[in-house]
């Protein structure tokens, strides 16, 4: 937003927890819980669920059912295809797309599966099982990659403090065919904003942390249409 883009975040993870602090808010109702109350997702508004946050990030959560109950997935399908029909995407710079970290099904794939995202940035840590999910991710982004544009843009370090991070980090990047986009340290100000519901930026936006986040959104911003297929 910083530099001039209009931004929609479309958050596909069934806790629908992607906008909650763009909105300074508790989680906004989801395309899925509003569609089951109207009766259909035919039933719904774009209004209803395209909130509007901070600086004017356009907000959705595709959201999900109930833990135990039916496909998690089914609401990021059902929420894009909504969102495509009523004009959404109608003057956007960018869109996106929080997407699980574990990508389990189909249905959290979709946006790259049906083309609907360019680039894929991977937020993970030093930690081995983050190591692990984010080459998992890596392998479903070369399963389409062939076949659609979509492109690994790169990886995004989220530090844990484990030992070695910022080498482990770089070393799975080369190994992907990537690059380390960006190193996020740990600072405990991230806790502080989020229990005022906000994000860094917006809690303090002269600290040192939001000078991290402003970093991370420039080079990916000037990294745009330099993705690459990965080799996991």
């Amino acid at each position: 937003v910083d530099l001039g883009q209009k931004i929609l975040i479309v958050g596909c993870d069934p806790k629908a927890d992607s906008t909650r602090l763009i909105l300074n808010a508790k989680a906004q109702d989801t395309v899925l819980h509003l569609a089951a109350q109207e009766g259909s997702v035919e039933d719904l508004e774009l209004q209803d669920v395209l909130k509007i946050g901070y600086k004017d990030i356009k907000c959705v959560e595709s959201g999900g059912p109930e833990p135990g109950v039916g496909c998690a997935g089914r609401g990021v399908i059902t929420s894009i295809n909504f969102l495509e029909e009523n004009g959404a995407y109608d003057n956007v710079d960018y869109v996106s797309y929080d997407v699980l970290g574990d990508v389990v099904c189909g249905g959290f794939a979709m946006p790259i599966r049906e083309n609907k995202a360019q680039e894929i940035y991977i937020v993970m840590s030093g930690e081995m099982m983050a190591l692990y999910a984010a080459n998992n991710i890596a392998k479903g982004i070369l399963k389409y990659a062939h076949s659609g544009g979509v492109r690994l843009g790169g990886l995004i370090c989220n530090e844990r403090q484990t030992d070695r991070e910022l080498d482990l980090s770089e070393a799975l990047a080369a190994r992907l065919n990537s690059k380390l986009i960006h190193f996020v340290p740990r600072d405990n100000i991230v806790q502080h904003a989020e229990l005022r519901k906000m994000t860094v930026i917006q809690y303090a936006p002269d600290s040192k942390q939001a000078g991290e986040y402003r970093a991370l959104a420039e080079k990916i911003h000037v990294n745009s249409g330099q993705g690459t297929i990965p080799t996991p």
